[in-house]
């Protein structure tokens, strides 16, 4: 696997970083929407669309952050529980087995008090709580028979292991109320600030909504250009391909020389896992966006991904941190449909590319599956692209 690498685009802007005008903006934008309910109205108070529009988009980003970090801690949980679970089970058949072992040793003594055939401290090592302090004793020992022996030796054996796993199992038990508690904590912070999001775009005239949604057309619009100068680029490199391909062609077949296939074979195995991965995705458009749902009726963005290439044959893990470490990252020129597109510099989110510079993805809360450019939020934001299979 090739090591992960941040994909940036050309030019002189650099993903991740920010201009001084942008960042006044954004100080500018806080500090508008942070007024308190008791300071005067007056027209300046209120932030304009534009700063509404990128605080929205923010605390959209912000929450598809924490959800991310919430899909995580709830696999750790479910993993830590299982782990519990295992554990608990674990201590109560050798708990079990402890008592069947010092029932047996009691039987032992039993036996022994009414033959005549023990003296106290045998009997004494035979139901001590640790025989093992009666070992070094080797006068004792040497009054035990050899189906007693084994009889102790195992009990030892299963006490001191029953002890670990009893250890084992409490440390357990306070890493997952620990993981439970930091799901909680995951949970709220993507309610809170779609919480707040939500109370933003309420406050907003039917006026400015339309104007919000006037800019929002025009950002699509945007992104729909550059997707079509990604598929003409394409384009243009797959006929030059071809080209090469039927010159090589001719030229073996000329020498009586035949080419490799194997790069061919592997395209072909890619390209049908692919297919299957984008049928599903298919399928899917339409259904709601919901933070932490891996489907059917739902899906947040890793959870969509992550069951499309499951149909192709494909574990993908279930975050978007560790999707992008899975398969090979390739540069955005080359770009196939199956690929996965990462974005921002937090990797919060990831599309399933359809081809033609467009993906499938779940995009936020309030949207729905559905496909779109990959340039929707501009191209500074791509933050690479994986080929996972």
């Amino acid at each position: 696997m090739a090591s992960h690498r941040k994909w940036s685009p050309t030019g002189t802007r650099i993903a991740g970083i920010r201009t001084p005008a942008l960042a006044t903006a954004a100080l500018t934008s806080v500090a508008l929407l942070s007024q308190t309910a008791n300071a005067a109205p007056s027209a300046d108070s209120k932030p304009s669309i534009e700063e509404v529009e990128k605080k929205v988009d923010d605390l959209y980003h912000q929450a598809e952050a924490a959800t991310e970090k919430y899909n995580a801690t709830r696999e750790k949980t479910a993993q830590q529980r299982k782990r519990v679970d295992s554990l608990l089970d674990d201590v109560a058949q050798r708990t079990e087995k402890l008592n069947t072992a010092r029932d047996e040793l009691g039987s032992f003594a039993a036996a022994q008090y009414r033959t005549g055939a023990s003296a106290p401290d045998t009997a004494t090592l035979l139901l001590a709580d640790n025989p093992q302090d009666y070992f070094d004793q080797t006068q004792l020992m040497s009054r035990l028979t050899s189906r007693q022996k084994v009889a102790v030796d195992d009990y030892i054996t299963e006490q001191a292991t029953t002890t670990k796993k009893r250890a084992e199992a409490s440390q357990s038990l306070q890493t997952l109320t620990t993981t439970q508690s930091a799901l909680r904590t995951s949970k709220a912070d993507v309610q809170r600030k779609l919480a707040e999001a939500r109370d933003l775009l309420s406050k907003l005239t039917a006026d400015e909504k339309a104007r919000l949604a006037a800019i929002e057309k025009k950002k699509q619009e945007a992104a729909d250009r550059k997707a079509a100068e990604l598929a003409q680029q394409q384009a243009a490199a797959e006929k030059k391909a071809q080209e090469a391909a039927a010159r090589q062609q001719t030229t073996t077949g000329t020498t009586g020389t035949t080419g490799t296939t194997g790069s061919s074979a592997t395209d072909s195995s890619y390209t049908a896992k692919a297919d299957k991965a984008l049928a599903f995705a298919r399928a899917q458009v339409g259904k709601p966006y919901v933070w932490g749902a891996t489907g059917p009726g739902s899906y947040d963005c890793s959870g969509l991904t992550q069951a499309a290439w499951k149909t192709a044959g494909v574990d993908l893990p279930r975050t978007t941190w560790d999707q992008v470490n899975v398969g090979t990252t390739v540069p955005l020129s080359d770009i196939k449909p199956g690929d996965l597109v990462f974005f921002y510099d937090d990797i919060s989110h990831v599309g399933l590319y359809v081809g033609n510079g467009m993906m499938i993805h779940a995009p936020k809360p309030g949207a729905y599956v559905r496909e779109e450019s990959i340039f929707y939020g501009g191209e500074s934001i791509i933050h690479s692209v994986v080929r996972p299979a």
